[in-house]
Protein backbone atom coordinates (compact mmCIF):
# COMPACT_ATOMS: atom_id res chain seq x y z
CA UNK A 1 0.00 0.00 0.00
CA UNK A 2 2.58 2.29 0.35
CA UNK A 3 4.00 1.71 -2.98
CA UNK A 4 0.41 2.75 -4.25
CA UNK A 5 0.82 5.92 -2.10
CA UNK A 6 4.42 6.14 -3.19
CA UNK A 7 4.10 6.26 -6.71
CA UNK A 8 0.10 7.61 -6.90
CA UNK A 9 -0.26 10.95 -9.28
CA UNK A 10 -1.81 13.73 -6.98
CA UNK A 11 -4.37 15.02 -8.84
CA UNK A 12 -5.46 17.30 -6.90
CA UNK A 13 -3.28 19.14 -3.74
CA UNK A 14 -4.55 19.53 -0.05
CA UNK A 15 -4.49 23.28 -0.56
CA UNK A 16 -7.12 23.21 -3.69
CA UNK A 17 -9.29 21.00 -1.79
CA UNK A 18 -9.64 23.28 0.79
CA UNK A 19 -10.62 25.97 -1.36
CA UNK A 20 -13.29 23.81 -2.93
CA UNK A 21 -14.46 23.12 0.29
CA UNK A 22 -14.77 26.74 0.94
CA UNK A 23 -16.58 27.46 -2.25
CA UNK A 24 -19.11 24.45 -1.19
CA UNK A 25 -19.63 26.14 2.46
CA UNK A 26 -20.43 29.63 1.06
CA UNK A 27 -23.01 27.85 -1.53
CA UNK A 28 -24.53 25.88 1.42
CA UNK A 29 -24.75 28.54 3.61
CA UNK A 30 -26.73 31.24 1.25
CA UNK A 31 -28.83 28.31 0.62
CA UNK A 32 -29.61 26.39 3.37
CA UNK A 33 -28.56 28.55 6.25
CA UNK A 34 -31.80 29.74 7.38
CA UNK A 35 -33.49 26.32 7.04
CA UNK A 36 -32.25 24.16 10.11
CA UNK A 37 -31.26 21.37 7.72
CA UNK A 38 -30.08 18.17 8.63
CA UNK A 39 -26.67 16.33 7.21
CA UNK A 40 -26.39 12.65 6.74
CA UNK A 41 -23.03 11.12 5.69
CA UNK A 42 -22.67 8.86 3.23
CA UNK A 43 -19.65 6.30 5.77
CA UNK A 44 -17.13 5.27 4.89
CA UNK A 45 -16.35 7.81 2.49
CA UNK A 46 -18.22 10.96 3.08
CA UNK A 47 -16.51 11.10 6.78
CA UNK A 48 -13.93 13.33 5.86
CA UNK A 49 -15.74 15.43 3.78
CA UNK A 50 -18.40 15.73 6.07
CA UNK A 51 -16.18 16.39 8.76
CA UNK A 52 -14.14 19.08 6.90
CA UNK A 53 -17.34 21.04 5.76
CA UNK A 54 -19.24 21.31 8.40
CA UNK A 55 -16.35 22.70 10.29
CA UNK A 56 -16.92 25.90 7.66
CA UNK A 57 -20.34 26.00 8.10
CA UNK A 58 -21.56 28.60 10.88
CA UNK A 59 -25.52 28.09 11.01
CA UNK A 60 -27.51 25.51 13.44
CA UNK A 61 -27.62 22.16 11.75
CA UNK A 62 -28.26 18.27 12.86
CA UNK A 63 -25.61 16.02 11.32
CA UNK A 64 -26.70 11.95 11.53
CA UNK A 65 -25.00 9.60 8.98
CA UNK A 66 -26.19 6.53 7.06
CA UNK A 67 -24.13 3.65 5.37
CA UNK A 68 -25.22 2.10 2.18
CA UNK A 69 -22.46 0.88 -0.71
CA UNK A 70 -21.78 -1.00 -3.51
CA UNK A 71 -18.25 -1.36 -3.31
CA UNK A 72 -17.68 -3.14 -0.05
CA UNK A 73 -13.91 -2.83 -0.22
CA UNK A 74 -13.35 -3.50 -3.59
CA UNK A 75 -12.60 -1.23 -7.00
CA UNK A 76 -15.78 -1.83 -8.97
CA UNK A 77 -19.23 -1.68 -7.93
CA UNK A 78 -21.72 -4.22 -7.17
CA UNK A 79 -25.29 -4.61 -5.94
CA UNK A 80 -25.90 -1.79 -2.93
CA UNK A 81 -25.98 -2.98 0.15
CA UNK A 82 -27.43 -1.26 3.57
CA UNK A 83 -25.70 -1.27 5.82
CA UNK A 84 -27.12 1.42 8.56
CA UNK A 85 -30.36 3.87 7.97
CA UNK A 86 -30.02 6.86 9.60
CA UNK A 87 -31.92 7.50 12.98
CA UNK A 88 -32.90 11.35 12.47
CA UNK A 89 -36.28 11.38 10.55
CA UNK A 90 -35.69 13.29 7.38
CA UNK A 91 -39.67 14.21 7.23
CA UNK A 92 -40.87 17.42 6.68
CA UNK A 93 -36.56 18.39 6.51
CA UNK A 94 -34.21 19.87 4.67
CA UNK A 95 -32.02 17.21 3.94
CA UNK A 96 -28.44 17.59 2.79
CA UNK A 97 -26.40 13.96 1.62
CA UNK A 98 -23.03 14.34 2.08
CA UNK A 99 -20.38 11.82 0.55
CA UNK A 100 -16.86 11.41 -1.06
CA UNK A 101 -17.56 11.28 -4.86
CA UNK A 102 -20.08 10.90 -7.24
CA UNK A 103 -18.96 8.43 -10.21
CA UNK A 104 -21.82 6.54 -11.84
CA UNK A 105 -24.31 7.50 -9.02
CA UNK A 106 -26.29 4.13 -8.72
CA UNK A 107 -25.58 4.52 -4.53
CA UNK A 108 -26.60 8.04 -4.72
CA UNK A 109 -29.83 7.57 -6.38
CA UNK A 110 -31.02 5.37 -3.97
CA UNK A 111 -29.83 6.81 -1.20
CA UNK A 112 -31.95 10.08 -3.00
CA UNK A 113 -34.78 8.11 -3.32
CA UNK A 114 -34.88 6.86 0.02
CA UNK A 115 -34.88 10.17 0.88
CA UNK A 116 -37.86 11.24 -1.16
CA UNK A 117 -39.94 8.37 0.19
CA UNK A 118 -39.16 9.19 3.96
CA UNK A 119 -40.94 12.64 2.89
CA UNK A 120 -37.86 15.07 3.14
CA UNK A 121 -39.27 18.96 2.36
CA UNK A 122 -36.17 19.77 0.08
CA UNK A 123 -33.37 17.58 -0.75
CA UNK A 124 -29.55 18.61 -1.42
CA UNK A 125 -26.38 16.89 -2.59
CA UNK A 126 -22.71 17.59 -1.45
CA UNK A 127 -19.70 16.11 -3.13
CA UNK A 128 -16.28 16.59 -3.15
CA UNK A 129 -15.61 15.40 -6.14
CA UNK A 130 -17.33 14.75 -9.78
CA UNK A 131 -16.10 12.23 -12.07
CA UNK A 132 -15.99 13.36 -15.49
CA UNK A 133 -17.36 10.58 -18.20
CA UNK A 134 -20.61 9.12 -19.69
CA UNK A 135 -21.72 6.33 -17.39
CA UNK A 136 -23.89 8.39 -14.60
CA UNK A 137 -26.79 6.08 -13.56
CA UNK A 138 -28.78 9.00 -14.68
CA UNK A 139 -27.80 11.40 -17.44
CA UNK A 140 -29.79 13.97 -15.53
CA UNK A 141 -27.85 13.37 -11.99
CA UNK A 142 -25.54 16.06 -10.70
CA UNK A 143 -24.45 16.95 -7.05
CA UNK A 144 -26.14 20.42 -5.88
CA UNK A 145 -22.90 21.47 -4.84
CA UNK A 146 -19.66 19.75 -5.95
CA UNK A 147 -16.45 20.85 -4.65
CA UNK A 148 -14.06 19.35 -7.55
CA UNK A 149 -14.19 17.41 -10.93
CA UNK A 150 -11.74 15.15 -12.09
CA UNK A 151 -10.80 13.08 -14.58
CA UNK A 152 -12.17 9.06 -15.37
CA UNK A 153 -9.49 7.65 -13.48
CA UNK A 154 -9.85 5.62 -10.38
CA UNK A 155 -8.91 8.11 -7.25
CA UNK A 156 -8.41 8.36 -3.47
CA UNK A 157 -7.66 10.25 -0.74
CA UNK A 158 -9.43 12.64 1.31
CA UNK A 159 -12.08 9.96 1.99
CA UNK A 160 -11.93 8.09 -0.94
CA UNK A 161 -10.20 4.44 -0.62
CA UNK A 162 -7.78 2.33 -2.49
CA UNK A 163 -8.74 -1.18 -1.35
CA UNK A 164 -9.55 0.19 2.04
CA UNK A 165 -6.62 2.31 2.54
CA UNK A 166 -5.58 5.80 1.79
CA UNK A 167 -8.71 7.38 2.71
CA UNK A 168 -6.83 9.68 4.55
CA UNK A 169 -4.17 10.97 1.66
CA UNK A 170 -4.04 14.56 2.06
CA UNK A 171 -5.33 15.72 -1.38
CA UNK A 172 -6.65 13.68 -4.57
CA UNK A 173 -4.71 10.84 -6.33
CA UNK A 174 -4.82 8.51 -8.60
CA UNK A 175 -2.92 5.02 -8.92
CA UNK A 176 -0.10 4.09 -11.79
CA UNK A 177 -1.67 2.42 -14.41
CA UNK A 178 -5.15 3.04 -12.95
Amino acid sequence: MQEVMDTADCLIDQSSVEHALDRMAEEITRDLGDKLPVFYCVMNGGLITTGHLLTRLGFPLEVDYLHATRYRGGLRGGELFWRVSPEIPMAGRHVVIVDDILDEGATLAAILEHCRQAGAASLSTAVLVDKQHERKASPDLKATYCGLEVVDRYVFGFGMDYKGYWRNAPGIFAPKGL
